[in-house]
């Protein structure tokens, strides 16, 4: 391009946004708070996240819905909040009903081209005979061509649905590919298979499978489901793609144990006025049993401790700060549940979680009603120098403060990157190597950033909406 032409053409695109710039609102100026920079600064050298995920993995590891290791970690987190200098820790126990738990997982190919396939089980998975059964295969390339199989044409079959998943900064691809573990079993039963097997949900081309939840709707025989590694997925691919038959010899043996006690591990820094509200962060204590839950969720509960610890050395904050270590997330979100039911009655300010892995905050987003507006503002001003950029999106919470979200209240969602996120969800690689420690004490950073500006914000923030 010449001189001339780029300088046309810059002339040209100035004058063609021109209109566009002129009617789009000014940002309101913002005088960055300098206590609040210390705090955010401070935690870019901090490390008690890393110490408490390590301590995590280390001395619990894997810690399943309603196991034995799960009740470890609540008592081992109660002595690390302690030792930390939170107030008020305390574990709230709850009942958790019909716990799943996983038994032998093995498959092999019989035809065309005999060999064992690494898969593992879906939560609330069916059981196939102690033997296994054996059973011709039925592929379908998306989960879009499983629903449009007829009825009954399952019958005496074992699905297989191979939907790929690409990786995403946002993860919206779980949402538009995870429809294949969510609900394909359930379809799946409903048009007489006798098993399905799926594609990992994940992002990777390895041979660890991606464990994860599925549901059978009342009424809906559950039948064994398990989910292939991606590299497993794809061979069996290959199969189907020579045009022969393929039978599979599938044997899952999970088992349901009616009842057992589980709990969230509540902590607090208390806040100096009680009438303010109480602004709830955390993340999930359980993990799947493949990995030792690094990134889903050690990371998250570390973050967010490590965050409310800086408030604490930094004083006393206006609002309550509580932080909730919450149980059964994997399962379907027990522990949100029960923490809303116990605590429906009190004013929460906002709540948000980390459930994301432990890679840099990229966004974040925010739910708070017009007279908050200034917190937000402040708010994006203060994340600005870590990298963090405002979105334009409403905040919607996780799975595990969206039973609060609901009784009224605001949210505020800190986005991490998921680029490389789903390679390692669910899996047996979820472990403490794959935590960048730089990246988590940015994510740490992020956190203390918003609770010291959420916490002390002298205007009354909430409700969004009125409780039900």
């Amino acid at each position: 391009m010449t001189i001339r032409s780029l300088f046309l053409a810059s002339t040209l695109l100035a004058t063609l946004s021109a209109p566009a710039i002129a009617q789009r609102a000014l940002p309101t100026a913002v005088t960055p708070d300098p206590a609040v920079a210390a705090i955010r600064d401070k935690a870019l050298q901090d490390d008690v996240a890393y110490d408490i995920v390590s301590g995590l993995t280390t001395e619990i590891g894997p810690r399943p819905d309603g196991s034995p290791a799960e009740e470890r970690a609540r008592q081992w987190a109660l002595v690390k909040l302690k030792a930390l200098g939170f107030q008020n820790v305390r574990i709230e126990p709850y009942e958790l009903k019909n716990v799943w738990i996983r038994g032998v997982e093995t498959a092999e190919v019989v035809a065309p081209f005999p060999q064992p396939l690494r898969l593992t089980a879906l939560g609330n998975s069916g059981a196939t005979p102690a033997k296994g059964l054996t059973l011709p295969v039925v592929y379908f390339p998306s989960f879009n061509d499983l629903l449009l199989a007829p009825a009954g044409s399952l019958k005496g079959k074992i699905a297989f649905v191979s939907n790929a998943m690409q990786p995403t900064q946002d993860g919206s691809s779980y949402g538009s590919q995870g429809g294949a573990r969510f609900l394909g079993p359930n379809v799946a039963s409903t048009k007489g298979a006798a098993a399905i097997v799926i594609r990992s949900i994940g992002t990777d081309h390895g041979r660890g499978p991606h464990a994860g939840t599925t549901n059978f709707a009342p009424g809906v025989t559950p039948i064994p489901a398990a989910a292939l590694s991606v590299a497993d997925a794809e061979n069996l691919e290959r199969m189907f793609k020579t045009g022969k038959s393929v039978s599979l010899h599938l044997t899952l043996t999970p088992t349901v144990v009616p009842s057992r006690t589980s709990g969230n591990v509540v902590a607090e820094v208390p806040g100096s006025d009680p009438t303010a509200g109480i602004v709830l962060i955390g993340g999930h204590l359980d993990s799947w049993d493949l990995g030792t839950g690094a990134i889903d969720d050690g990371a998250g509960v570390a973050i967010t401790a490590a965050a409310a610890k800086l408030m604490m050395a930094a004083g006393t904050p206006r609002r309550t700060i509580r932080v909730v270590w919450f149980g059964d997330e994997e399962t379907g979100g027990f522990g949100g549940e029960a923490y809303a039911k116990a605590h429906a009655n009190e004013q929460h300010t906002i709540a948000s979680e980390s459930d994301f892995g432990a890679d840099r905050v990229w966004r974040f987003n925010a739910n708070l009603p017009d007279s908050a507006k200034p917190v937000v503002d402040r708010l994006a001003v203060a994340l600005a120098p870590i990298g963090v950029v405002r979105g334009s999106d409403k905040a919607h919470g996780g799975t595990d403060v969206e039973p609060t979200l609901a009784l009224g209240g605001g949210g505020i969602d800190l986005n991490q990157s998921g680029l490389r996120y789903f390679d390692y969800h669910h899996t047996p690689e979820d472990t403490l190597d794959l935590i960048d420690p730089a990246q988590l004490r940015q994510n740490v950073a992020a956190w203390a950033t918003m609770l010291a500006v959420v916490a002390n914000a002298p205007e009354t923030i909430g409700p969004v909406r009125a409780k039900q």
